[in-house]
């Protein structure tokens, strides 16, 4: 999925999303020729990795 569609699956802008992946707390893109995509999967393990009380990742 897109970049949007990736921040907007987990429930935050995109500026928070991108501040996630760089902090790791979710996973960064797959390059697809042009295009950056994120995987599903991926995303959801990250999110559940998620503290429920900080939102920092527990990995």
């Amino acid at each position: 999925m897109s970049r949007d569609e990736a921040a907007r699956y987990v429930g935050v802008s995109t500026t928070t999303f991108d501040r996630m992946v760089q902090a790791g707390w979710m996973p960064g893109p797959k390059r697809v020729f042009s295009r950056l995509i994120w995987d599903r999967l991926q995303l959801d393990a990250a999110f559940t990795d998620l503290s429920e009380a900080t939102g920092e990742s527990t990995r």
